[in-house]
């Protein structure tokens, strides 16, 4: 019922604004106002008991109870009253972690980053019952620090080596001495693992506490590539690991360090060194080991449990395709000791399977022509298993509850509301945390019990939805297009709010297109979105679509690319605008695409392929032949250069510069460790060498996402004018 009331007043205060003047929509509302930024709640954490949660704020770290939604405490105060005298200020708590006993809290602050997904910090101690704030080390900063599960050590990376920290003492104990830049990295990953296989945590405490497992990257025979920074008299160059294609990857070994012993074991990884090893974890057997081995091409996955005494390799699983093996989005042991809950597409589609810890299925959970987005949560008292998945549509995202069975499925979404759904379950899953939005709401964070019951809406950005309704009735509308060879494709389109069928309009796509991804998603998204509903209110239409090899659709649909990368994906952006083309509301003359990244690519690719159908393309950062981007994620689709050189080359825009007729926007950050800067470069020389006009804009020493102080505004700006110039 709170529910119901809830939407219905806010549907009246909507109705009621839908009749006032409505407002224009300024690239400073998007980029420096914060106008369409939603409200949301920071760092959800559940507790131990399962009753309650915490958050982070400014000031502190809050304690609320799952069962009522109210704040119950604040256990944490930052440069409170409780803190110590000689203590000096905290900076801002970037993130927070309890000890098993959650006695203590770990706090981070002063993040600078590295790379796109890791970087240093400073590291606090509280200590609840006392009130007490202690920075760990004063050493310098330090990535990763985690607490060991018994709660009495820390243990981190510093300068590429491992260490840990006796909090009883404050002793600093160092388990590597080797590491070195650009060499030896110990404790964490190198450049390619942290952007392809998303990971950056290089070591795992045993479950007893008694031993850390950690890899091991001997980056020596990974090429180098350097970029210079800019600003001084002379700049200064920047030199780091980067793996292209086909060419030498870090040699990757797993070690396991024994605290009491103060040694360390190499595990037997296999006599290949040119292979992956993406995931490692520690069973509920604190002297099992468990970890993921992938070859090059990375259509062989295995998991193999390691014996951290003996150093003994066992196979416990195997998953082998003609195309790539995505690393499993979940793979979990149980507390039983006795088997192990994994994902796979092995079926044609995305399924949960529990598996037994002798390496046999006991049964595939989940199935169905649908995708399993991830799990939430696992009930093991309960014997039930919350997960996101595409049943209802490709473009939703939906939650669900089934037992270990695969029986008793039932679907949780708010009052059958499609949408995006998230869900943040507490230790036992006895509650959870719901976030919901789709293509025109903002996030709504609500509180249920496990069978959905709604609790408490936690935070609904009405003032937000109301804000959105007094800038522009334009709105994101879904639908499916049919190809000239038969295939559906996803899509939706933002039309200006006087819309007039009997008119011509300008069309204005936005794609990404690359392997597994989705655009066409049923969720809120404000920085983009609110520029497209801008753009239709100065008079076009806005559409975006998901071609084939995107997600959300299966295996057979996301890796019919496969080496052939680019090659459907243009054909169906063709496709797309042609058909758009034939609707009596477009003018077929004047038909745009912008991308970015893989989009970038994409984009550019089109006005080059597709000049007789797309007048105007922008490309922000764009790969430009995939000979020069890493080797992890381009070889999973195209393999080797070696190996597949036509899949590199047939489809790389540099290749068909000659066919620019169109108008053309070439965006660049020179401090992009991701898709060089030498990506534009080398367009831009087979450019010329056509004797072709384009614009360009470079942005100095920005990286992929070219964003900081003015910086994105100044780019929006830039394409806008670049629109309202050239279509």
């Amino acid at each position: 019922m709170k529910r119901i009331t809830f939407l219905i007043s806010l549907f009246a205060v909507i109705g009621s604004l839908a009749a006032q003047p409505t407002k224009h929509i300024t690239l400073e509302d998007i980029w420096a106002k914060g106008t369409f930024l939603p409200r949301g709640i920071s760092s959800i954490r559940s507790m131990n008991d399962g009753e309650h949660y915490c958050v982070l704020t400014r000031s502190g770290i809050e304690k609320y109870s799952y069962k009522t939604g109210e704040k119950v405490a604040t256990l944490c105060v930052f440069n409170g009253p409780a803190m110590s005298k000689k203590a000096k200020p905290l900076p801002p708590i970037e993130s927070y972690e309890f000890s098993a006993d959650e006695k203590k809290i770990l706090l981070s602050a002063g993040f600078e980053p590295i790379y796109r997904h890791s970087g240093v910090s400073d590291y606090y101690i509280y200590d609840v019952e006392a009130g007490t704030f202690e920075m760990i080390s004063q050493q310098g900063k330090q990535r990763l620090t985690t607490f060991s599960p018994d709660g009495t050590k820390v243990a981190f990376v510093r300068d590429n080596n491992l260490f840990y920290i006796d909090l009883a003492d404050g002793s600093e104990h160092q388990i590597t001495t080797d590491g070195r830049m650009n060499a030896i990295i110990n404790g964490t990953t190198d450049w390619v693992y942290e952007e392809e296989f998303a990971i950056t945590q290089g070591f795992y405490w045993s479950p007893d506490s008694r031993r850390i497992a950690f890899y091991r990257f001997d980056e020596s025979n990974v090429k180098e590539f350097t970029m210079q920074t800019w600003g001084e008299l002379y700049p200064d160059n920047y030199t780091y690991k980067y793996p292209k294609a086909g060419e030498d990857n870090s040699v990757v070994d797993i070690y396991i360090y024994d605290l009491e012993a103060n040694r360390s074991i190499r595990l037997n990884t296999g006599s290949e060194n040119d292979q992956y090893l993406p995931r490692m974890q520690w069973t509920k057997d604190a002297n099992i080991l468990a970890f993921m081995r992938m070859n090059r091409l990375q259509n062989k996955m295995e998991l193999l449990l390691a014996n951290a005494t003996t150093g003994k390799i066992d196979l416990l699983y195997l998953e082998e395709s003609s195309t790539y093996v995505d690393v499993p989005d979940t793979w979990k042991f149980l507390n039983d000791g006795k088997s192990f809950i994994i994902t796979s597409e092995k079926d044609g589609y995305n399924h949960i399977y529990l598996y037994g810890m002798d390496g046999n299925l006991i049964r595939q959970i989940t199935t169905g022509n649908f995708d399993v987005v991830d799990i939430c949560g696992i009930d093991e008292k309960n014997q039930k298993i919350y997960y996101r998945s595409h049943e209802s549509s490709p473009i939703n995202t939906d939650l669900y509850v089934i037992d270990f069975k695969g029986k008793k499925k039932q679907c949780l979404n708010n009052d059958g509301r499609l949408g995006t759904y998230q869900a943040s379950f507490s230790n036992g899953c006895k509650y959870y945390i719901s976030i919901f939005s789709d293509a025109n709401t903002p996030p709504i964070y609500t509180l249920h019990d496990a069978k959905g019951k709604l609790i408490k809406v936690l935070q609904d950005n009405a003032e937000l939805q109301q804000r959105l309704v007094q800038y522009g009735r334009e709105k994101k509308e879904f639908g499916v297009l049919t190809t000239s060879e038969g295939i559906e494709l996803n899509y939706y389109i933002i039309k200006p709010a006087n819309f007039d069928p009997n008119k011509k309009y300008p069309l204005f796509f936005y794609v990404y297109g690359g392997p597994g991804n989705q655009q066409v998603t049923n969720s809120y998204g404000w920085s983009d979105y609110n520029w497209f509903r801008m753009l239709a209110q100065k008079g076009y239409v806005v559409a975006c679509f998901d071609g084939r090899g995107t997600g959300g659709r299966g295996a057979a649909f996301k890796k019919v690319t496969y080496k052939n990368l680019g090659h459907y994906e243009c054909i169906d952006a063709i496709e797309a605008a042609r058909w758009f083309a034939k609707q009596p509301w477009i003018d077929e003359s004047r038909i745009g695409i912008f991308g970015w990244s893989f989009g970038g690519y994409l984009s550019s690719l089109c006005i080059l392929k597709g000049n007789d159908v797309f007048k105007t393309a922008i490309a922000v950062a764009p790969v430009t032949t995939w000979r020069y981007y890493d080797n992890i994620y381009t070889e999973r689709f195209l393999q080797r250069p070696q190996d597949n050189p036509a899949g590199y080359d047939d489809n790389s825009p540099i290749n068909f510069a000659d066919r620019l007729t169109g108008n053309y926007l070439l965006v660049h950050g020179t401090g992009d460790d991701n898709v060089h800067f030498q990506n534009a470069l080398d367009l831009i020389t087979a450019l010329e060498k056509a004797d072709k006009q384009f614009e360009m804009r470079v942005y100095p020493n920005k990286n992929h996402s070219i964003y900081g102080g003015n910086t994105r505004l100044n780019l929006y700006k830039l394409m806008t004018d670049f629109i309202l110039r050239k279509l």
